[in-house]
């Protein structure tokens, strides 16, 4: 098994409660969620706050908030990309890792009776992500683990550029951490 396919495990796509967007890039899983939220597999789609850099922080200490790139993106979502507002929610806090994500959306599946989530990560975060959800959420929540249709990684031909071949390079060690109980 080569190590693309080593880190990357989708689920099929079926129907869930909610869209769990987990932070990382700008727009390439936001847009998956809308695509999946339009062709009616989830009535909701709640959004990774990601984590604010030591600038951002102080700026919002000082009384001069900038918005994070997950604001932008919801403001597209809701005025460009036709989802309306009670169907998207952020969660509020700042998170690190996709660890500390599971542990962030465990109170809100619990408080609505959620019991299944389609989650959306890169395709090179499926398989690390997959299982930091479940740890967190346990069996009794079914998690569908999917990578955006626009991510251009290729499990097979993760050698062939520079940058597929460092999301494998970092993501590997990620994932023997997660499974060695890093939690965070």
């Amino acid at each position: 098994m080569s190590a693309g396919r080593f880190i990357t495990d989708e689920d099929p796509l079926e129907k869930a409660d909610a869209i769990y967007v987990l932070g990382g890039t700008w727009a390439t899983r936001p847009l998956e969620s809308v695509d999946l939220y339009k062709e009616g597999y989830a009535p909701h789609i709640v959004m990774s706050p990601g984590s604010q850099d030591t600038g951002e922080v102080v700026l919002a200490r000082r009384g001069n908030p900038i918005p994070r790139d997950v604001d932008y993106m919801i403001g597209l979502m809701v005025d460009k990309m036709g989802v309306p507002a009670g169907a998207v929610e952020l969660l509020p806090g700042d998170v690190d890792n996709t660890a500390q994500e599971a542990e962030m959306i465990e109170s809100t599946v619990k408080a609505r009776g959620w019991r299944s989530l389609i989650v959306i990560t890169d395709r090179a975060s499926t398989r690390r992500a997959a299982y930091a959800m479940r740890r967190v959420l346990g069996p009794d929540i079914h998690i569908i683990m999917r990578a955006s249709r626009y991510d251009y990684y290729a499990p097979g031909k993760w050698w062939k550029n520079r940058q597929t071949f460092r999301m494998t390079f970092y993501e590997v060690p990620k994932l023997l951490a997660y499974v060695l109980g890093l939690r965070g």
